[in-house]
């Protein structure tokens, strides 16, 4: 049995992972919300720009919390190491996404990014579903804002060529 406080050192270091790729991503997004973003044509339906931040760091929290529940079914487990590694590059193709969209104002490549993300994320559920489902079920609302992203990446290219 894990101590609880190893428990709980686990869950905030998970929580940090996730939170930090949010950090990591924001260096490259900030910078450009006030000037390039907000002087892009916009699709149907695209929110504030305010409603991102709040969705996201509730999405990354869900995030470390369903890293955390297949992390603390511990190392041994094969399927535990595959599905921290599914977790490992979507984090790192979710960073990629911000990067490319904002960093290099590309949004034809950060729709590939973001496409690729979608199939990380959906394979990671698979993936953790096979260790824990709650951690599974977690990820759903990450998938559907993914998709909504990329719906909004998508008009976004299409409306400023």
């Amino acid at each position: 049995m894990t101590p609880a406080y190893v428990r709980i050192i686990q869950f905030i270091m998970a929580i940090g992972i996730s939170l930090a790729a949010g950090q990591i991503g924001s260096f490259f997004t900030m910078p450009a919300i006030s000037t390039w973003y907000a002087g892009l044509t916009m699709p149907e339906f695209s929110p504030p720009s305010w409603v991102f931040g709040p969705v996201w760091t509730v999405l990354y929290i869900l995030m470390g919390i369903a890293l955390y529940l297949v992390w603390s079914k511990g190392w041994k487990h094969k399927n535990v190491r595959v599905a921290t590694a599914v977790f490992g590059v979507q984090l790192v193709l979710n960073v990629l996404w911000s990067f490319v969209f904002f960093g290099m104002q590309a949004p034809f490549f950060a729709f590939i990014v973001i496409l690729l993300l979608w199939l990380a994320i959906l394979m990671t559920i698979v993936a953790f579903d096979r260790v824990s489902i709650p951690a599974a079920v977690l990820l759903i609302p990450y998938l559907f804002w993914v998709s909504f992203a990329a719906y909004l990446n998508y008009g976004i290219y299409l409306l400023n060529p």
